[in-house]
């Protein structure tokens, strides 16, 4: 899909936002308390959530189309959208719909699948395993220590602050159970939820078998995005700078800082998830909020100028997108 001067609104289908809505349920108190197994009525609104296919959001919805002349300036990404994330409104894209590499955005459906077990004081003991997958693939890790023994509230912390691919690998083995039956799942949620230009092959974006073989787009990654955000535990770990989990009986203690540059650089920013690998380059998935309003973004592909490419992309997109609604107001 091409967007030119004017950039044509789209919403989220109905059926995406009612499927993360009840996914949305389940983490608050509509859902199994955690440490407790999910009760009938909780699995069988998630098989039916999943198993509903998500119409890509593609046409203007019924009613106004805000029409927007001029772009967000000095964005490199390859890839990059912007959307209300309320709504889903889609206010500017680029190459919505091209296939690249995620690197570890990847974590972020990884988290989803785990968030929907419910079960998140469960007790998980880090394989060596982990520790040699990390370092087999040169991944960034959280320093998990083998044997220590961390529940899957503590182990998602260290998924998606240090990024840590250790954390991905013991939750996969644990969820899968085994990485390719994780996987496996990684890709039918995909499919289920709309995200059709989507595929897994590892549960954290590192570049095996190949540096493109984990791939996604701008507007499935907004689809993710918009899900995750909506989980009230996942909002609060990304919206972290840092978190210090003290050392206790069966563990270390571990500070785990958040590797997504907007979070201490943009006033308002809330989340959600970055990446890089060589092909890939700088990638994010981000949220903000400014004077009640809330837009979300991805950018893929941002060049290598800095660690903070991806977040100086999201940025000009964010100034871009609210100075639009502060445009709109004063008319």
């Amino acid at each position: 899909m091409r967007l030119r001067a004017r950039i044509v609104a789209v919403t989220a289908t109905a059926a995406v936002i009612g499927g993360i809505a009840a996914w949305a349920a389940m983490d608050t108190g509509s859902g199994p308390r955690p440490g407790t197994r999910p009760t009938s009525e909780h699995v069988a609104a998630v098989s039916n959530t999943l198993r509903a296919p998500a119409p890509r959001p593609s046409s203007p919805p019924a009613g106004p189309v805000i029409a927007v002349t001029g772009a967000p300036q000095r964005v490199k990404a390859k890839g990059a959208v912007l959307a209300d994330a309320v709504t889903g409104q889609v206010l500017w894209g680029r190459g919505l719909d091209t296939e690249r590499p995620m690197a570890s955005v990847t974590k972020v459906m990884t988290a989803l699948l785990v968030l929907d077990s419910g079960q998140l004081d469960l007790q998980i003991r880090v394989p060596k395993a982990a520790f040699d997958y990390a370092w087999k693939y040169g991944g960034e890790t959280a320093a998990l220590r083998p044997g220590d023994e961390l529940t899957v509230q503590q182990l998602l912390e260290a998924l998606l602050l240090p990024s840590g691919a250790d954390a991905a690998y013991t939750l996969a083995n644990a969820y899968g159970p085994g990485l390719n039956a994780f996987v496996a799942r990684m890709n039918a949620t995909a499919a289920r939820i709309g995200m059709i230009h989507t595929h897994f092959t590892s549960p954290d974006g590192l570049p095996y078998p190949t540096e493109t073989s984990t791939y996604s787009t701008p507007s499935d990654l907004l689809t993710l995005g918009l899900a995750a955000m909506r989980f009230p535990l996942f909002r609060s770990i990304v919206s972290q700078q840092f978190f210090h989990l003290p050392k206790a009986r069966g563990r270390h203690q571990y500070w785990w800082d958040n590797t997504n540059e907007l979070i201490t650089s943009y006033q308002g920013a809330v989340g959600i998830k970055d990446g890089y690998t060589d092909d890939a380059g700088h990638c994010l998935l981000f949220e903000a909020v400014r004077n009640g309003r809330a837009l979300i973004g991805v950018v893929l592909g941002s060049p290598s100028t800095g660690l903070a490419a991806g977040a100086q992309d999201a940025a000009q997109m964010l100034n871009w997108g609210f100075s639009l609604r502060q445009a709109r107001t004063a008319a």
